[in-house]
């Protein structure tokens, strides 16, 4: 090799990156041994890049996409912090580090614990759920002072498990502070995902990062709390039928009396037509194989009330099909399911009441206690 080559291999010329991966967010140019950049090197940054120069530590200049040749006049910073005072000198040593800008999309987030939240029907609930965002750098110095470092390359795989945290501790205190019952969050996905955004676009920027596109995509149940909603849910419908019932009767009415020719006939077909629609649709929900016509006669379930409603429901339901209210109560003592008004345990025997009368003074004395706090006589319990 003459000496042409060995001083052409020791200064480089021409410094760019061409991005051949789907995930690189910074690449560093390399700079091997003892080469150098030449005094009127080119530098070429292509769209969705941003290039750092890095010099003994500092950030130096930094360059927007297009092509410079580099001189003491489009390296102001550099220039400055290497004291050239007055020429160019003829070769110079520096990092050079190109930045992705460009977005990263359909990036996926999803809990990995529940989600803890408390429903005005439901009482605490564990919430799962999923979907997808995109970011992209928005500050690259930022994003290179506080992420990246000094490595060779960084991609994005190696940011993400640190941003789905972000966004699920974000998205959680979102749906905690919204107050949004439980059976309305599948309308709310739009609302809640503003939101969250907005809280999570703030700690992405501490980071050099933009959150471009946050989208919620499911917000699952407890199954127990599915089933409530949906006995609700025909509990409605039903309703819905008897408004049904009555608006055909008053159409009955209203035609019977512009019908001058038909008189009561008339408006006695109508009735008879509204009300026959609404038992068919109320027999079809009700029946479960109308087809059948051996008539069969099922034995009646027993029924408590719901102590927050008051509406009967068949027992051994855990939750109320009306207000979702739980039916099941559990002994003070043993943990044994009891029934609704249970006073005594069937398992171990214990009183379920928080408090009982004093044998001696008859002062109200709470369950557990071994003495009479107004009298010192001796319990019972």
């Amino acid at each position: 090799m003459g000496l042409f080559d060995f001083l052409k291999g020791e200064f480089i010329e021409v410094i760019h990156w061409e991005d051949d991966s789907q995930d690189t967010m910074v690449y560093k140019f390399p700079i091997e041994g003892k080469q150098q950049i030449k005094e009127g090197a080119q530098l070429i940054v292509r769209p969705s890049q941003v290039a750092i120069f890095v010099y003994e530590g500092q950030i130096a200049d930094v360059y927007e996409p297009g092509k410079y040749s580099l001189a003491t006049d489009t390296m102001p910073i550099l220039t400055t912090l290497s004291n050239w005072k007055h020429l160019f000198e003829n070769h110079f040593k520096t990092d050079v580090y190109f930045v992705n800008t460009k977005q990263y999309t359909n990036q996926k987030w999803g809990t990995t614990n529940p989600i803890m939240m408390r429903d005005p029907d439901f009482g605490m609930l564990r919430l799962r759920g999923f979907g997808v965002y995109a970011f992209r750098v928005g500050d690259p110095v930022v994003f290179l002072k506080e992420v990246f470092g000094s490595n060779r390359f960084y991609t994005v795989d190696k940011i993400t498990e640190h941003l789905k945290s972000l966004i699920i501790s974000s998205t959680s205190d979102v749906i905690a502070e919204s107050q949004i019952a439980a059976m309305d969050l599948s309308t709310q996905y739009d609302e809640i995902g503003q939101m969250a955004m907005a809280r999570i676009m703030e700690r992405f920027e501490v980071f050099g990062l933009t959150l471009s596109d946050f989208i919620i995509e499911n917000l699952s149940l407890p199954e127990s709390v599915e089933q409530a909603i949906d006995k609700r849910t025909q509990m409605g419908a039903l309703g819905d039928l008897n408004q049904y019932m009555k608006f055909q009767s008053a159409e009955a009415i209203r035609d019977a009396a512009q019908n001058t020719g038909g008189g009561m006939a008339s408006m006695g077909a109508g009735l008879g037509a509204g009300m026959g629609i609404g038992n068919m649709m109320k027999d079809a929900m009700s029946t479960p194989d109308a087809s059948k016509e051996t008539t069969v006669h099922v034995a009646s379930t027993p029924q408590i009330n719901c102590p927050k409603c008051h509406v009967l429901v068949n027992k051994g339901t855990k939750f109320c099909p009306e207000c979702g209210n739980s039916l099941v109560n559990t002994c003070i003592a043993c943990g044994h399911t009891l029934e609704i008004g249970a006073k005594f345990c069937g398992e171990c025997g214990a009183s379920q009441s928080l408090e009982f009368n004093c044998a001696k003074c008859g002062e109200k004395v709470p369950s557990g206690t071994k003495f009479c706090p107004h009298c010192g006589e001796k319990t019972q319990e």
